[in-house]
């Protein structure tokens, strides 16, 4: 195993955010964002071909997982999708990018497209896996199919004490069973595993995952510092900037039935791949899938 290069960090107005960076400077900035729960190590076999190709790869650790911290104990521990976006948008600023192709899934996925909706100019190309992922939280509370609702299990467990007190005692157990029941091919190795597991033990982690999944339902309130981007991903803003969506065929969570509309919110190019295999951890399980993605929009759009 290669070692991970360096962490750096970068100090936003509430954040000191971790992240990892590789290749050249001057090559076209590629941002990778992962997903809950999981860190910067799934991105690890996508920034080793996409450095050799000549792109600048910033992989961060999102709020709440490895070495990123919050700079105040009074800060809200909120993992509302518009903190995630404001992140992306911090980190984007504070790096002096102008414009980046973004990549992301599940919760990272999450941030892309906020960032591709409301800051467009700030992204060059998305790579949306999973779909168009931001939140239609208005509606949160309207039934879903039965099979649906099964899937969805762990959030029902994370609005309740018990849920949180099961995340805190078993955090190892319970997301590795995660990794499994959600890339149902993924044949993982437990060092893997074990090295992206101690991103769990960042001390935000619990209350961060936990108020996520508890907003996005209305049964927590939001940080008041995000609440004016709330109010325009309430609107479920298009997004505009060229986008692929990848969608894994053998997806645990979210079924690859979820994305076959979502080219009704992007009214720029667009196209939709469904990767034969690959679960919910896309980049781990098929990160050629991604970096063709990434590179085919640096290509198209002249990057």
């Amino acid at each position: 195993m290669v070692a991970p290069p360096a962490i750096q960090r970068l100090v936003t107005s509430s954040l000191e955010i971790a992240f990892e960076e590789q290749g050249p400077r001057d090559g076209p900035p590629v941002l990778l964002l992962h997903g809950f729960p999981d860190d910067a190590r799934a991105w690890d076999g996508t920034v080793e071909r996409l450095t050799a190709a000549g792109c600048r790869c910033i992989v961060p650790y999102l709020r709440g997982y490895g070495p990123t911290r919050f700079l105040a104990g009074s800060t809200p521990r909120s993992g509302e999708e518009a903190a995630l976006g404001a992140d992306l948008l911090a980190l984007l600023d504070g790096l002096a990018i102008k414009r980046a192709i973004l990549a992301g899934y599940d919760w990272g996925g999450r941030a892309a497209c906020i960032v591709s909706a409301l800051w467009p100019a700030r992204a060059r190309g998305l790579v949306s896996i999973g779909g168009y992922n931001i939140q239609r939280i208005a509606r949160a509370g309207l039934p879903d199919t039965p099979a649906q609702e099964q899937r969805f299990w762990y959030q029902w467990y994370f609005n309740t004490e018990r849920g949180r007190a099961g995340l805190a005692a078993h955090r190892y157990a319970f997301c590795r069973m995660l990794w499994h029941l959600w890339s149902p091919n993924w044949r993982f190795e437990e060092a893997a595993y074990r090295r992206t597991a101690a991103s769990f033990d960042n001390p935000d982690f619990v209350e961060v995952v936990i108020h996520s999944y508890r907003h996005r339902y209305n049964n927590a309130p939001g940080d008041p510092a995000f609440a004016a981007i709330e109010r325009q991903l309430a609107e479920q803003p298009p997004i505009s900037v060229p986008a692929i969506v990848l969608h894994g065929a053998a997806d645990g969570v979210d079924p690859v039935e979820h994305s076959e509309h979502a080219a009704l919110h992007f009214t720029g190019p667009y196209r939709r791949e469904v990767v034969p295999v690959a679960g919910h951890f896309l980049p781990w399980e098929a990160p050629d899938a991604v970096v063709q993605a990434v590179l085919a929009l640096r290509d198209e759009t002249g990057v």
